[in-house]
């Protein structure tokens, strides 16, 4: 163990499984994302203050819990990824799109886009880990510019959306929601074209998903996901916490 991770002490997070993960001290230090389990679970605990987050997606790491459990840290191996240039649009979509039945607009309704997610999430039994803790987290770091939501609207009303993380050239992406007929689907492939123009090296899935694949995710080595990310973060993140579609 290196000096880095010397404030974190190994840890059993499942005394039946006697599953080994790092237990996070208040120290602003995570162990290398080559640690995690099979699962991709690294660590466990700590908080999710915004220099925490920070850091945490500049790893390769992000959270993931259900209401009632630690926070827990995950960096999965594979790692889907989506580049920009290579999303794929289905031509039903496509005619959706070219209709126009949705206005698009970013940062417009960031805390109602989250809450949505949260909210269809739990009406379809998906899990609840978008938190109250969760929501209250990404808001800091929206507001610290980090975080950022497109909406899809139809007329007033807030068809669907979705938000994620912005670091350099590289977007997270957290989750969607949709009202509405394929109003997530048109509000990420505007964003995924609005990253194209910009030169972003790459959309983080996080996890697979047979909605993603359609769009052209595909997963990856982590090895090769942290090279990608490394060279995203050295590129110039000027104007990119403050994207515009």
């Amino acid at each position: 163990m290196t000096s880095k991770t010397a404030g974190l002490i190994l840890s059993t997070l499942d005394q039946l499984t006697f599953m080994p993960v790092f237990r996070l001290t208040d120290d602003l230090i995570f162990p290398p994302p080559e640690l995690a389990d099979d699962n991709g679970l690294l660590a466990v605990g700590g908080d999710l203050s915004v220099e925490r987050l920070l850091l945490a997606y500049s790893m390769g790491i992000f959270p993931w819990y259900s209401d009632g459990d630690p926070i827990l840290w995950w960096s999965p191996d594979p790692r889907p990824i989506l580049l920009p240039g290579e999303l794929k649009v289905s031509r039903s979509l496509r005619q959706t799109i070219k209709k126009g039945i949705y206005t698009i607009t970013m940062n417009r309704a960031f805390e109602a886009v989250i809450r949505s997610c949260s909210s269809i999430r739990r009406s379809q039994d998906e899990g609840t880990w978008i938190t109250e803790e969760m929501i209250d987290a990404y808001i800091r770091l929206h507001k610290a510019g980090y975080a950022l939501s497109v909406e899809a609207w139809d007329g007033d009303e807030l068809a669907g959306g979705l938000y994620g993380v912005v670091l350099g050239k590289a977007f997270f992406g957290e989750s969607m929601f949709a009202k509405k007929s394929d109003a997530s689907k048109v509000a990420f492939v505007k964003l995924a074209e609005r990253l194209k123009q910009l030169s972003f090296e790459l959309i983080d899935c996080q996890v697979t998903t047979p909605h993603l694949a359609r769009f052209g995710a595909r997963e990856i080595p982590r090895t090769e996901f942290i090279k990608r990310l490394k060279r995203a973060l050295r590129a110039s993140d000027k104007d990119n916490t403050r994207i515009k579609l």
